[in-house]
C-alpha cells in the first residue's frame, strides 16, 4: 500500500501590509505626540569689550543668584518694586534704572524685575552682570 502524502507547498506569509500597517502607526503617533522642552534658559551674559560706565543718577536695583530682589540695598518683592520705583522716579530728573544682577540669575526673574522697571515710568533701563567700579 502506498501511503498518501500530500504535495509539500510552501505557504509564505506577505508581509508587506503588515509593514504597511506599522509605518501607519509609526507616522500616526509621531504627528499626534507633543513634544515638551523645559522652558527654562539659563543665559550665559558675556562681559562687553567695550564697556560704559553707568550713570550715579540712575536708580540701582540689585538682584542677588538667589532671586532676591534690593532697592537701595533694603530687600524688597517684586509686586512692591513697581510701586517703590515709581516714588523714586517722580523726584528724580533722570528716569534711569541700572539692573545689577549676578550672573546665575535666571532670565525669568531678570525678565520679570525689567518690566516692573517698565511699568513704573522708567525710560531707560539698563542691566549689568558686575558691579561697576566705585558702585554698589
Amino acid at each position: 500500500m502506498r501511503s498518501r502524502q500530500k504535495p509539500h507547498t510552501v505557504q509564505d506569509i506577505d508581509m508587506s501590509p503588515l509593514i504597511d500597517m506599522v509605518f501607519i502607526l509609526l507616522i500616526f503617533f509621531m504627528v499626534s505626540t507633543t513634544f515638551v522642552k523645559d522652558m527654562k534658559l539659563d543665559i550665559d551674559r558675556p562681559q562687553a569689550s567695550s564697556q560704559t560706565a553707568a550713570s550715579t543718577k540712575a536708580i540701582r536695583v540689585h538682584i542677588d543668584k538667589t532671586g532676591d530682589v534690593y532697592l537701595n540695598g533694603e530687600p524688597v518683592r517684586v509686586w512692591v518694586l513697581q510701586s517703590q520705583l515709581k516714588d523714586l522716579l517722580r523726584a528724580s530728573t533722570q528716569k534711569s534704572v541700572l539692573v545689577v544682577t549676578d550672573t546665575g540669575v535666571p532670565a525669568g526673574k531678570l525678565v520679570e524685575v525689567v518690566d516692573q522697571c517698565k511699568l513704573a515710568g522708567a525710560k531707560d533701563v539698563g542691566v549689568a552682570t558686575q558691579a561697576e567700579v566705585g558702585g554698589v
